[in-house]
């Protein structure tokens, strides 16, 4: 069907909100913290809050508040019949829709600041953005070192796109019976307890960089599952990565989307160096031409800007059809293709012969 022409109005309209958009960004997150969503929600059964209640009932200013509610209303976040403030649908679900506060959250506490240096990332090929945190190459090497609230968003950012889609991924993973699993990219460690909880025989390697490695070696051994993992610390980035091993499975969960073409050719083709004809080396992510919901699609086409300005300089969130050309140079080829769960997809891999 064809696209209806937008008016010149319309997209004049549309042009002004993008150069106001941080402005009502900021705005909302200022609007959640004063407890201003909350507050107004609380009170919808009489009609809302006048300006004055709300600078009563949360001891703010009502120049403040003024300021934020104009912009809010002109932003459809909240309705002021009759000089009360109602809660939009819209307002409603920046206030308390999950997924839509996890996305506020990262894009607020780890992306906002760093996202002013986008220009120069994409200029040199680095995270330049990341010099709002500290000295690193890559943000991955610094998780472990950001302040408690960043890296809270930041983990909770990265898990609600995963935790949810564990438990349909381990029959996959199951169902052949795996001894060994090399969970690469282990993270905090929460697919590898998941395979422990669900397997009381098989055996986990976790790969990662030192300081997340720890960490999730430290979440097995406090579950009571010392003696069934052990761990490889390794940094794709440096030449000639090694994998000691023969494992059944190889797991990677929301991982090589972190990588550039390139170094993404170079895990898998390290990954084939361990793995027989019936090894299998499992793949989730999130493709971005695979989504039934435009906003879907924007949203990881946004989590790509973050890969460019705060997390590496050179990845981001890739269409099915990039990935499997590189797992075919790697070596491999895609033996199964499943859908998972609202977003993902699961890919099996085999070493091709």
């Amino acid at each position: 069907m064809p696209t209806k022409p937008t008016s010149a109005i319309t997209a004049l309209e549309e042009a002004h909100k993008i150069a106001f958009a941080p402005f009502v960004f900021q705005a909302t997150v200022s609007l959640k913290k004063l407890g201003v969503l909350t507050c107004i929600f609380e009170h919808r059964r009489k009609g809302g809050l006048t300006i004055e209640e709300l600078s009563e009932l949360l001891s703010v200013s009502t120049y403040g508040l003024g300021v934020l509610l104009e912009i809010a209303e002109s932003a459809q976040i909240v309705s002021k019949p009759k000089d009360k403030y109602s809660l939009t649908k819209t307002g409603y679900f920046l206030n308390f829709d999950e997924t839509v506060n996890v996305n506020l959250n990262f894009t607020n506490d780890v992306c906002y600041e760093g996202l002013y240096h986008l220009n120069d990332a994409i200029k040199n090929g680095k995270p330049e953005g990341l010099q709002v945190f500290g000295d690193w190459d890559t943000i991955y090497e610094g998780l472990s070192q950001l302040e408690p609230e960043t890296q809270k968003s930041w983990f909770e950012f990265d898990h609600h796109y995963s935790d949810g889609i564990f438990k349909e991924a381990l029959d996959y993973v199951f169902r052949n019976n795996p001894k060994s699993i090399f969970d690469v990219g282990c993270n905090t460690g929460k697919f590898t307890l998941h395979c422990l909880h669900k397997n009381p025989e098989v055996i986990l390697t976790l790969f990662d960089l030192p300081g997340q490695l720890n960490k999730a070696l430290q979440a097995v051994e406090v579950a009571g599952f010392k003696n069934r993992v052990s761990g490889q610390p390794i940094n794709w980035l440096k030449p000639n990565p090694k994998m000691q091993g023969a494992p059944d499975s190889i797991w990677m969960s929301q991982f090589l989307d972190c990588f550039s073409e390139s170094e993404i050719v170079t895990i898998l083709s390290t990954c084939v160096k361990v793995m027989s004809s019936d090894t299998e080396l499992i793949i989730v992510e999130t493709f971005t031409d695979r989504q039934k919901f435009e906003k879907a699609k924007f949203a990881l086409e946004a989590t790509s800007l973050y890969f460019t300005a705060m997390a590496n300089g050179t990845s981001k969130m890739y269409p099915a059809k990039v990935f499997k050309k590189l797992i075919e140079r790697a070596g491999l080829m895609v033996s199964e293709d499943h859908p998972l769960g609202d977003y993902h997809t699961l890919l099996v891999c085999k070493k091709r012969e």
